[in-house]
């Protein structure tokens, strides 16, 4: 089993407003600091989004905006993420959970709404200050690895030091240490391509770590792999949870929902359900 040493606490999403009724929030949510404070999000595509936008009062009538060539990402999600849990966000396509996904790791904007990382509004940002928030705060798992492959394994977990402007040395030994902490310390001097999908994923976790990021957003994080494969990068996701990381994955598969604590589903853009769930173990 590959080692983690934590460092930070991890999250749990308690869903704020416009939650179903019959759910129940922990009372760990309540008691623990937000990490992620989202107001009334909404996120609509299209030509006349925005003046359709200003002109409603609560959720958007999806239909109505569809008439009018738009189409609704997300809609009126008001939620926080709070220090504790490993947090699944689930939905069939289109149901705005990347989109979610995307404007909470500042790769796109809300139209309407606020959103807060660590306290720090997030608004009006341009390309490089949001660059530079993402490095601090956010680390980031792809369902297709996104790594540079004429860089070795150990080049690509250097990258996030690099631009924080971390020396060379200082930023190779913490590589070094992250792929030990995932099982691939023997693999450091190897390219993407000698690389099995499992590996890949574990390069990838260690890359989205190394610059100790406050929460880890991981865009179905399986995806790509076979069954096997998925079980053991998820048992290395839960241990790194264990061990003080804030986690929040995309996913639609069921099966890797269940290894979380907590099952967030959207619909049309809407969160309808909110639910604490028995966390199964990966492995």
């Amino acid at each position: 089993m590959a080692r983690y040493f934590g460092y930070c606490s991890s999250s749990i999403l308690e869903i704020q407003a416009g939650r179903p009724l019959g759910t129940q929030m922990s009372s760990q949510s309540s008691k623990s600091k937000s990490v992620i404070h989202c107001e009334s999000v909404y996120k609509i595509f299209g030509e006349n989004a925005k003046k359709l936008l200003s002109q409603s009062n609560g959720k958007v009538d999806a239909l109505e905006f569809k008439l009018a060539d738009c189409v609704v990402g997300v809609n009126d999600a008001s939620f926080d993420v709070h220090e504790g849990e490993i947090l699944v966000v689930m939905g069939l396509s289109g149901s705005g959970k990347s989109t979610l996904l995307n404007i909470l790791g500042m790769l796109d904007l809300l139209d309407k709404g606020s959103y807060e990382l660590d306290n720090v509004p997030i608004r009006d940002l341009d390309e490089t200050k949001a660059a530079n928030y993402r490095n601090k705060f956010l680390g980031f798992v792809f369902q297709s690895f996104n790594l540079i492959n004429y860089k070795t394994a150990l080049e690509n977990v250097t990258l996030p030091l690099y631009y924080q402007g971390v020396k060379r040395k200082e930023r190779e030994t913490l590589a070094l240490e992250y792929l030990d902490n995932v099982g691939l310390k023997e693999w450091a001097t190897h390219l993407p391509s000698e690389l099995s999908g499992g590996q890949k994923q574990r390069v990838a976790i260690a890359r989205a770590l190394v610059s100790k990021p406050k929460v880890l957003l991981a865009d179905e994080p399986t995806g790509a792999l076979d069954s096997k494969t998925s079980k053991e990068v998820m048992a290395l996701i839960q241990e790194i949870n264990k061990n003080g990381k804030t986690i929040l994955i995309v996913t639609h598969e069921e099966d890797i929902a269940k290894m979380c604590s907590r099952i967030v589903r959207l619909k049309d853009g809407i969160i309808v359900e909110d639910k604490k769930n028995k966390m199964q173990k990966a492995i």
